[in-house]
């Protein structure tokens, strides 16, 4: 039997290990491109190919408040990608059709979202938990202004994390630099329908491992999640895994932990084909009027989910994509990585693997499974944490988190 405090390491590893595993095939949509761009799916770590076929990251807007003494640039060297107010994009959209809809660029300048990137290093995402973790070590406990100002610090003097900046990020800074309170900077997911995404999970899973109590963990993890995602799907994705999370770090019976979280979701109304054909039907997302994006992302089926039956009743090449989309939604992404965990039985390597082959938004999906995955394992490969770039920062990061004295062991 593990400590609470080895699980809790066991789960830091899992989501940086779940984070580069998927970082070459993120945003993938299309699962036949992965087979053809990775000799038939991805087995370990790998670099980023160029180009990416399904990439739409160059022409993503970004306009803060450039007349602001607040800083405003979290482009940097990657700015040539994006299109903002204060440089200039040199790289032209064409119009193709795509599994998204969405306008992209002639393929020799699809750029990957992680471009420049090597096998084995985290993302944006990871290294923003790393600023979490950093930050409560630093202060002796978790400290929300703390943060943000060092989230804020990190995003406009760091350049050497890779490209893709979420959407949730962007927003921030245009709120941010038009004068808003950094505590009360974040973009409403009725306003943004992706703000309701895997990525404003991450962090409020991560900040709920320092609290023996889960109900405080709770409370805590969601104003935490409100500083960069202000989104109902995410506080009620939260109110799910959060417990689930909590007691696979306590050694509760892990299969029968992750079949009682299911049974709290409800499915999507519209199925993930369904979601992606309406996309390009309207030729691309943003195209889709704000308040029929926001039902189409809280319309729910009635009855609970079943996942023992769901498994019994479908084949996982019909599950992902057809019935789940592969998104970075929530109501799809949270059952989506519930279901691949327990099809494979838990598997560490197998289920991050099964995650990352399944395409889309990976690499998110893949933090929250290597947080639940890594929970419920007895060991971690020494090779998988070894294989990870920055293992030795890792190590002390990871280490100092642990033994921060907010986590009661007792």
């Amino acid at each position: 039997m593990l400590t609470r405090q080895e699980r809790i390491r066991n789960a830091l590893w899992g989501l940086f290990i779940g984070d580069a595993l998927a970082m070459p095939a993120h945003w993938y949509y299309n699962l036949e491109n992965i087979k053809k761009d990775f000799n038939g799916g991805v087995r370990g770590y790998e670099d980023p190919p160029h180009p990416h076929p399904e990439s739409f990251m160059v022409g993503m807007d970004y306009f803060p408040n450039t007349h602001t003494k607040r800083p405003f640039d979290i482009t940097g060297r990657h700015s040539r990608f994006y299109n903002t107010n204060y440089s200039e994009m040199k790289i032209n959209l064409a119009s193709h059709e795509t599994e998204h809809g969405n306008t992209v660029p002639e393929l020799n300048e699809r750029y990957h979202y992680h471009h420049g990137l090597k096998a084995g290093e985290n993302t944006l995402g990871a290294h923003l938990v790393r600023v979490l973790m950093r930050s409560v070590v630093q202060n002796e406990g978790y400290n929300d202004t703390q943060f943000i100002n060092n989230f804020i610090d990190y995003m406009t003097t760091d350049q050497s994390h890779d490209p893709y900046t979420e959407i949730y990020i962007r927003r921030f800074f245009e709120h941010y630099t038009n004068g808003a309170d950094p505590l009360n900077a974040a973009e409403l997911q009725s306003k943004t329908w992706s703000i309701g995404s895997h990525g404003g999970l991450i962090r409020p899973l991560v900040l709920s491992l320092l609290y023996d109590d889960p109900v405080q963990a709770l409370g805590i993890a969601i104003e935490h999640q409100n500083l960069t995602h202000r989104s109902q799907n995410v506080a009620s994705s939260l109110s799910v895994l959060l417990p689930l999370l909590h007691e696979l770090t306590t050694d509760a019976p892990a299969l029968d932990t992750f079949y009682s979280a299911a049974s709290k979701l409800h499915l999507p109304a519209v199925e993930g084909e369904a979601l992606f054909a309406l996309y390009r039907q309207h030729k691309g997302p943003g195209n889709i009027p704000k308040e029929m994006m926001f039902r189409l992302h809280t319309a729910f089926q009635q009855e609970a989910f079943d996942l023992k039956t769901f498994m019994a009743e479908h084949q996982e090449s019909d599950v992902v994509r057809t019935i789940l989309a592969n998104a970075c939604y929530t109501e799809h992404g949270v059952p989506l990585l519930l279901y691949l965990a327990v099809q494979h039985d838990l598997k560490f390597k197998e289920a991050l693997l099964a995650n990352v082959n399944a395409g889309g938004d990976n690499v998110h999906r893949g933090m929250i499974m290597g947080l639940l995955l890594g929970a419920s394992a007895t060991t971690i490969d020494d090779d998988l944490k070894k294989g990870l770039r920055d293992y030795e920062m890792l190590n002390q990061e990871i280490e100092a988190f642990v033994q921060s004295n907010m986590i009661n062991l007792f």
